[in-house]
């Protein structure tokens, strides 16, 4: 099971089957996704994932740099975390309940529980899903973003995924962002490329796509 799919016979088939996702995707423009080719470390990943929950991005990127330079490594493998006793962890800014992620993290993957990168493209998605969410602290939603970004599997949709919801309801010009359950029945027709799907939903609630109102010329009164 190769990273990564077919981006143009994704787009071809989710313009066919949805005709309006397919104006808001004609708007966008192609997609690139770079980090199905890049190299990546299955508890690295996941630790990142850990630090950045329930906060913004930039107090997030603050935390992890101030982990990587406590324990003198790029990489929060389990040999790096392993430098760092509870206290030095808190002391950058992790909190309680994230050392006791991290530290079942590292756990699991000394125990063989955690798959390496290499063996990852061997896992199917669901088995991946019920492996991972056994770690503590880690959800549903933290390996769906895994094998969107990192394994490119095709077929993800993230349905409780605020963004995702909100590209969905701009897209169907809904009061209300669709709820999970109505969201998997609205994306029954997107398979088997709903990760294409949901990577354009992200867009369209950025605000990307989006087509301005037309000025008004004034006519003049001659």
């Amino acid at each position: 099971m190769a990273r990564g799919f077919d981006l143009e016979e994704a787009t071809a088939h989710l313009a066919k089957r949805d005709r309006a996702l397919g104006k808001w995707m004609k708007r966008i423009g192609p997609l690139e996704m770079e980090g199905w080719r890049k190299p990546f470390d299955t508890v690295d990943a996941l630790s990142r994932s850990i630090l950045y929950q329930q906060l913004s991005g930039k107090a997030a990127a603050t935390i992890v740099s101030r982990v990587e330079a406590a324990a003198g490594s790029r990489k929060l493998v389990p040999v790096a975390l392993a430098r760092l006793d509870d206290a030095a962890l808190r002391a950058c800014g992790v909190s309680g309940n994230k050392v006791l992620a991290l530290r079942d993290l590292c756990r699991r993957a000394e125990a063989g529980e955690v798959p390496a990168a290499r063996a990852l493209p061997k896992v199917d998605d669901a088995t991946l899903i019920e492996r991972l969410t056994a770690v503590r602290g880690i959800g549903r939603w933290t390996v769906e973003m895994l094998l969107i970004f990192r394994l490119g599997r095709p077929d993800v949709l993230p349905v409780d995924d605020l963004g995702v919801r909100k590209g969905a309801q701009v897209l169907d010009g809904l009061e209300v962002a669709p709820t999970p359950k109505a969201l998997l029945a609205r994306g029954a027709d997107w398979g088997p490329y709903r990760t294409l799907a949901s990577l354009y939903l992200w867009r369209i609630a950025d605000g990307e796509g989006v087509v301005e109102p037309a000025k008004k010329v004034k006519r003049s009164q001659g």
